[in-house]
């Protein structure tokens, strides 16, 4: 049976997965109730979410593009074979 050759490697989808976690993380941390005419809501200036969700989120894509970056050793070992 041969074996298929993929552009990414299981380390590439690890931590393209880590770094999707991040994001939806960061993004469940930005939620939250809004201000209306009536009532004002001082939570939408809190610390988790005006620093902490976004710099979350900032890390995740970060994360995604070293993930996507990364070169597979064992690829590199079975082309130098061929």
């Amino acid at each position: 049976m041969e074996k298929k050759n993929f552009a990414l490697g299981k380390n590439n989808f690890i931590v393209m997965g880590i770094a999707f976690a991040f994001i939806i993380i960061g993004f469940a941390l930005m939620t939250g109730s809004s201000s209306t005419m009536e009532h004002f809501d001082p939570s939408i200036f809190s610390f988790r979410r005006i620093v902490a969700g976004p710099n979350l989120c900032f890390f995740g894509y970060i994360l995604m593009i070293i993930g996507i970056l990364i070169k597979d050793k064992r690829k590199n070992e079975t082309n130098d074979l061929d």
